[in-house]
């Protein structure tokens, strides 16, 4: 098969920037609740401009580690299905690869 090669490195460059997303959501995520000792949630924060973009930013880039901690939590505490579990997990790998191909792009451009 001629085109396997191709297709296995796209998967590659797949995962890397999936993995790069949940890494970034991760670290983002722990930051803030070492900053603030709450966990971090979807609630956008509105009292002033700089609040809001700060929360947007932080949900867009956190999505992944926000939607994992809380399909984890549900699963162990309240006895979720393992298809909720299963759904979370597929749901924030998507986010993750998309956040992730941002910051590979935005890394990029600070290094070229």
């Amino acid at each position: 098969m001629k085109g396997t090669p191709m297709i296995a490195g796209e998967l590659l460059v797949v995962g890397y920037a999936t993995a790069i997303g949940f890494v970034a959501a991760g670290m983002l995520g722990s930051f803030y609740q070492l900053l603030t000792r709450r966990p971090p949630s979807f609630v956008l924060s509105v009292d002033t401009w700089w609040t809001i973009f700060s929360s947007t930013v932080m949900c867009a880039f956190a999505g992944p580690f926000i939607i994992m901690r809380n399909a984890l939590r549900g699963r162990r505490i309240e006895h979720r299905p393992l298809g909720w579990l299963a759904a979370s997990t597929a749901i924030a790998a998507g986010w993750s690869l998309c956040s992730g191909i941002v910051v590979l792009e935005m890394t990029l451009s600070v290094v070229s």
